[in-house]
């Protein structure tokens, strides 16, 4: 059978999870007033635009059994203490958990502005600050692009260093802002040693539970600071429902015991658009219709993308825990599909305009924000690749069921098949439908990534080997990779994959810093000494560079 990213971390870290559901204390629906509330998980903003942004808080009733809709008034200045630019009222509803968003709108583009709120009891928020999108000529933008932070399994030191940031226009989170499993489950072990079991304790399948998850995350102090830094741009990835989700269903999800799949996912859709600072769904469309598009002046457009529940088939590897050498050629068979999607014909058809829009108008650059690795990538033969005395020597040092996995593992990559069927590497039809529509928008796009828990720095090649895009994936925050297994295997994989990946760090933690001029693109591969305690220190493990204007030059490492 072949290892995949779920089984090998799932199996390292003994998970398992309950399936029970937690119901909250029941909520009354009184009047709005002067509820006494406190402001537990801080403030956000998000989806910023040219003249303002999402703002976000939750108003935590101090007896949620008496508690009804709680009025808060929102507040916009420059400067914390300054003039007050924009002022209103909006109820924190306990229909959606004591949650409140509003778009500030009105201000200026391309400035930093603080904000807060206020109960009417006269509790105060945490001060916030967000960055307008800048119009007109633009001389640069810095992102942070972040993804998988696992609560369990380590602490959020990369947020603090988010937060320490001078200079940052946004957060580009490509998804897994939480994780479904139990307190027994993903990242248990780690939990137990330094104190950060999931609430609730198991699995969380209700809309109570999504809820209760959110609100850990939320609370999380170097969470809570990186979210009062910078305005945040989501999309979810498959942890925000159940692992290598679907359009109609989930790896991590079983009708049987855990109830209907659209039930569950209807509860974590709530629980995502109550509890992030995303604007909630257009009137008419899915709830799943997350992508939407961002312009940074005459630099960059950032369009970001929904490649999980709108339209994604189901993974070929999904069909089975095991897979034998007599299953290759079927998997391979199917996953060789021509109507297999990710996209969707409609989203493909808005990612093409968008792009080509942004390229007639004569931005240098065209940003996609992506859930999972666009990349080929094949897995490694460590056999080959580091000589029989010291493979010997590898394999000794792992448990005897890692031994067998990791044996039959390089037979499926020998055989042919992918790293990863979760990524688009289990879509390659729909991956050539969308790298056709970069070229007819005449654009060299460069492609975010999340979910992998690594970092990589890849040149992207269609089918006939044309160079078409690059790719900047970013590490967890805090999620395990392989790495933690087998030391130094990223450098393993990108010798395996010479010319389509050219770099690849699946041992270091923390995000990547993409830093856009109208001549080129930095994109700086961040990392923290440590996840399981403070202080830390960070460091850059790698940098690479795109130029613009310049599409058939593939990425300079630069550091």
């Amino acid at each position: 059978m072949t290892i995949n990213r779920r089984d090998a971390l799932k199996n390292a870290l003994k998970l398992a999870g309950s399936g029970a559901t937690l119901a909250l204390p029941a909520v009354a629906t009184h009047a709005a007033g002067a509820a006494k509330a406190r402001f537990d998980h801080g403030v956000a903003s998000g989806d910023p635009s040219s003249d303002g942004a999402i703002l976000w808080t939750r108003a935590t009733p101090v007896d949620v059994a008496q508690a009804g809709d709680v009025a808060l008034t929102w507040h916009v200045a420059e400067n914390e203490g300054g003039k007050l630019l924009r002022s209103g009222t909006v109820k924190a509803r306990a229909a959606r958990d004591f949650t409140a968003k509003v778009e500030a709108t009105g201000l200026q583009p391309g400035r930093e502005y603080r904000y807060w709120f206020d109960a009417a009891d006269g509790t105060r928020s945490p001060v916030g600050r967000f960055r307008t999108l800048p119009k007109g000529k633009v001389a640069d933008a810095v992102m942070a692009v972040v993804s998988c932070q696992l609560y369990a399994g380590g602490l959020f030191n990369a947020y603090d260093a988010i937060a320490k940031l001078d200079r940052l226009d946004a957060v580009l989170h490509l998804g897994d802002y939480i994780y479904e499993y139990g307190a027994d489950g993903y990242g248990a072990d780690i939990a137990r040693k330094i104190g950060r079991l999931v609430e609730p304790r198991h699995e969380i399948v209700s809309l109570a539970d999504y809820r209760m998850r959110h609100a850990q995350v939320k609370r999380d102090l170097d969470m809570k600071a990186a979210h009062a830094r910078a305005a945040f741009i989501c999309v979810w990835d498959d942890h925000e429902v159940a692992n290598d989700d679907w359009m109609h269903g989930a790896e991590n999800h079983d009708p049987k015991t855990e109830g209907d799949w659209d039930a569950r996912k209807a509860a974590a859709m709530q629980a995502y658009f109550e509890w992030m600072p995303i604007r909630d769904p257009k009137p008419g469309q899915p709830w799943a219709a997350i992508n939407r598009s961002f312009d940074f002046g005459d630099l960059a457009t950032l369009v970001m993308v929904e490649t999980r529940l709108l339209a994604r088939s189901e993974q070929v590897a999904a069909k089975g825990e095991g897979v034998m050498p007599a299953e290759y050629v079927p998997m391979m068979t199917e996953r060789a599909r021509t109507d297999r999607e990710l996209l969707g014909p409609a989203q493909l058809a808005w990612v093409e305009k968008t792009m080509a829009t942004s390229v007639a108008a004569g931005k240098p650059w065209q940003v996609l924000g992506n859930q999972v690795v666009m990349a080929k990538v094949a897995g490694p033969d460590l056999e080959r690749q580091l000589g029989p005395v010291k493979f010997a020597a590898t394999m000794a040092k792992l448990p005897a069921m890692w031994r067998d996995r990791l044996g039959a593992a390089m037979a499926s990559y020998r055989a042919g098949l992918p790293f990863n069927f979760d990524s688009w590497d289990g879509y390659p039809a729909a991956r050539e439908r969308l790298y056709a529509a970069f070229r007819r928008a005449k654009s060299r796009p460069i492609v975010l990534s999340g979910d992998s828990h690594a970092a990589w720095a890849n040149d992207l090649h269609d089918a006939s080997g044309a160079l078409v895009a690059v790719e900047f994936g970013c590490t967890g925050i805090s999620s395990p990779s392989y790495g933690s297994l087998l030391p130094g295997i990223g450098s393993l994989i990108a010798d395996a994959n010479k010319g389509e990946v050219r770099f690849c760090d699946q041992d270091g933690k923390g995000f990547t810093l993409l830093t856009l001029t109208p001549d080129h693109a930095t994109a700086d591969s961040v990392t923290v000494s440590t996840i399981l305690a403070k202080p830390y220190t960070q460091a850059t493990a790698a940098r690479f560079r795109a130029i613009a204007g310049q599409p058939n030059r593939p990425l300079d490492r630069i550091a």
